[in-house]
């Protein structure tokens, strides 16, 4: 039985070669009201592990995620016809993983994460641009930590979707699913 992340970890590297953004995935979470919300995100690490993201904990995805620690991915890179989708129980990443991914950003975005409330209501672009203005200072000349209320999450998948678009709408889709750590595959109608 073929690894469905050794199948992903393929299409990824070939997708990389031919798209722009072969990392840009949509990530869906379910709130605690039951209400679905999708969103671009992208993709920082995968492994057998899962498939990593970072963000604000108190963005939307985040606080829907500390309520329903469910989620699911789509990946769709036109160029190959390829879409996947992969579905499974979230859990947040580890410190040292967050503190690493944290400090291999451009300063810019570091300076970004502690000046934006994500997700909450601005009242303009300029208070953004203020408090964007107070992060700089408050680091000049000094690296920028991690701030406490950004880290990142780890989607572990369950069951991996890979379709293969056909000019026949006849599509070839291939379901992976984890049942106590061994993945099975079945094919299933276009």
């Amino acid at each position: 039985m073929r690894d469905p992340m050794a199948v992903f970890r393929r299409l990824f590297v070939t997708a990389s070669q031919v798209c722009s953004e072969a990392e840009v995935m949509v990530l869906s979470t379910v709130d605690d009201d039951g209400q679905p919300s999708s969103r671009f995100v992208l993709l920082k690490a995968f492994d057998e592990r899962g498939f990593v993201f970072y963000t604000n904990l108190r963005s939307r995805k985040a606080q829907a995620l500390a309520v329903n620690p469910r989620a699911a991915l789509c990946f769709y890179w036109s160029p190959l016809a390829t879409q996947v989708r992969v579905e499974g129980l979230v859990e947040p990443v580890t410190d040292v993983e967050a503190d690493a991914y944290f400090a291999a950003r451009p300063r810019e975005s570091q300076i970004g994460a502690w000046a934006s409330d994500q997700s909450s209501r601005l009242a303009s672009r300029a208070s953004l641009d203020k408090r964007v203005a107070r992060a700089r200072n408050r680091f000049a000349g000094v690296a920028v930590p991690r701030p406490p209320f950004w880290s990142g999450f780890r989607v572990i998948p369950n069951r991996v979707e890979f379709w293969t678009g056909d000019t026949a709408r006849l599509h070839t889709r291939e379901l992976y699913q984890r049942v106590n750590k061994t993945w099975s595959m079945t094919l299933l109608y276009p």
